[in-house]
């Protein structure tokens, strides 16, 4: 079954919902109204959830994820989740233990898009993708010179599907 969400093809294959719904949270804001919010905003389509680590919302985000597939509103195919490797974990070493860990807190197999931060982390990136851990992997805030030089470097073996552009 094809989802009816509007999606858009990326350069591995993949395809990302073309909207989509942030999780970065206040502390201070109630858990259970958060959950509220992902509900509804599943309902109303969102598809796409954006979150990391630092957000402190995986839990929530993959609760909300994992109730509504299990009563049968979305599939785990139709739903689209991505995480970033903070800026503490940039390290290579620390990157699939990073990605893990957002994984245990989401409670789910893979994540469709890792982003990181900085280039020294691609090549960890791409063993994550070569593992099954991520389905997709990109970058995040990255100028165009960064970005060209990932795009020339030898070796490359998967090519970012994007650059994901914030203001934190």
């Amino acid at each position: 079954m094809k989802s009816k969400y509007q999606r858009v093809k990326l350069n591995d294959g993949h395809s990302i919902p073309v909207l989509g719904f942030g999780t970065a949270v206040l502390p201070e804001f109630p858990k259970t109204e958060f959950k509220k919010l992902l509900k509804v905003a599943i309902d109303a389509g969102f598809h796409h959830f954006d979150s990391a680590s630092v957000y402190g919302s995986e839990d929530c985000v993959g609760e909300v994820i994992r109730s509504k597939i299990a009563e049968g509103t979305v599939r785990r195919e139709d739903m689209f989740y991505t995480s970033k490797v903070w800026c503490n974990c940039l390290h290579p070493e620390l990157v699939r233990s990073s990605l893990e860990q957002s994984l245990n807190k989401v409670q789910l197999d893979y994540v469709n898009l890792y982003l990181i931060h900085q280039p020294m982390a691609l090549k960890a990136t791409e063993k994550c993708k070569d593992a099954g851990l991520t389905r997709s992997i990109g970058v995040s805030n990255i100028n165009r010179r960064q970005l060209e030089k990932i795009l020339n470097k030898p070796g490359l073996k998967y090519k970012p599907v994007c650059n994901q552009v914030g203001d934190l």
